[in-house]
């Protein structure tokens, strides 16, 4: 490969390897090892004190994993990525590594289920605090911003509302404030979004979704700037230990090999299904920033290559509707995650974001007759017919 980076859909099949090392073999190595030999004890000590580059043992480093982060920070057009056994593990250490006791987190209004428990965890035993902001005014974001900020939090699209968020409207703000503004793009995936190209200080992924794409494997990534990634990697990751096997690494360098084909397909499915939605009687509203009455549209327009995979829409009726409809389908799953081949279908207020307050679910916009659909890979004509004969039964 000419050292030139090339575009999006080949560097995420070729960035980083090179198969005249290894026998020719044209799937990546796994090395499968909890640690590494040295050649003499002096080489052990150069590497344990950081004058020498080399593995010393696979929770600091290991030859697929960094194959794995060299990859993705490619593609995210990033310096430097960081692997973690789960999207959990990723939001946790960068939380934990930019904020101090007494500090403060803004947070966009909704988010992962997981990501508010670990806020409140945060708030209870260390004095980190939070508040949700809406983002969507200017002055909205700068109310918001207190003296102890350290950190602006966004999901967007945020899950499960899909409303978006302008990043560069908050990256502005924020720069002038000096904070690092840290953004979940997950539900994007680099192929739709790109963060960083904005502005943003680093992002994250729960490489369980579109990154692997196949559900088979948990895991989390994050990108940015070289020196944060190695302070995050040296403490939060290091210490904590939230750290990737070599043999989910080569998972999400295979699922990674048709990440671009596969955006493609969900955004396709996606689009076809927001017009039969709209148009059903049973359905209220449909969430959907890639549709032209979406009043995140413009947003969409500016930061996003096409709408996503994710649709949200709210029925008539309530829980007992919502869980009606689920028990309904055939093809359709129901399951929690995204970015599967399979579609699944999920009830946020009593999956995702149960461990959310009915109050603060309510504020979120997270209504017990709102459903999430992770739009898969079937033909779009199979993936209506189940919905449809289900909504019919409403």
């Amino acid at each position: 490969m000419d050292k030139k980076k090339s575009r999006f859909e080949t560097e995420v099949i070729h960035h980083g390897y090179d198969s005249s090392i290894y026998h020719g073999s044209l799937a990546p190595p796994i090395f499968q090892t909890s640690t590494f030999s040295f050649q003499t004890a002096q080489q052990g000590e150069n590497r344990f004190a950081g004058v020498e580059e080399g593995y010393i043992y696979s929770r600091l480093g290991n030859p697929t994993v960094k194959m794995l982060e060299d990859r993705i920070a490619v593609l995210e057009n990033g310096e430097a990525g960081l692997a973690f056994g789960s999207g959990m593990a990723a939001v946790s250490a960068v939380l934990i590594a930019l904020t101090k006791s007494k500090e403060h987190i803004v947070c966009s209004q909704g988010i992962y289920g997981c990501t508010f428990g670990l806020l409140q965890l945060l708030k209870e035993k260390y004095e980190v605090t939070h508040s949700f902001c809406g983002m969507q005014t200017e002055a909205e974001i700068r109310e918001a911003i207190r003296p102890e900020t350290t950190c602006i939090y966004i999901e967007t699209p945020i899950n499960p509302t899909m409303a978006l968020i302008d990043m560069e409207l908050v990256v502005s703000i924020a720069k002038e404030h000096n904070i690092k503004v840290v953004v979940d793009n997950t539900f994007c995936s680099p192929y739709l979004q790109k963060p960083l190209d904005i502005g943003c200080d680093l992002v994250i992924h729960s490489a369980t979704k579109y990154i692997g794409g196949h559900g088979d494997v948990i895991a989390g990534l994050i990108v940015g700037a070289k020196d944060m990634i190695q302070e995050i990697s040296m403490t939060t990751l290091k210490d904590i230990g939230g750290v990737m096997s070599p043999f989910d690494a080569w998972l999400l360098i295979r699922g990674l090999k048709t990440l671009h084909v596969r955006m493609d397909r969900h955004c396709d499915n996606a689009e076809y299904l927001i017009d039969n939605l709209k148009n059903h009687p049973a359905v209220e509203q449909v969430f959907y920033p890639g549709d032209v009455s979406s009043p995140s549209y413009a947003i969409m327009k500016k930061q996003m290559k096409r709408g996503g995979g994710l649709i949200s829409f709210a029925i008539k009726g309530g829980k007992a509707e919502a869980q009606q409809l689920l028990n309904e389908l055939h093809l359709i799953k129901i399951a929690v995650s995204l970015g599967d081949a399979e579609t699944l279908i999920q009830h946020p207020a009593t999956m995702t974001h149960a461990v959310v307050p009915k109050e603060n679910r309510e504020q979120m916009g997270i209504t017990d007759s709102l459903i999430r659909l992770s739009v898969g890979l079937e033909a779009k004509e199979d993936i209506w017919q189940d919905l449809k004969q289900a909504l019919d039964k409403l």
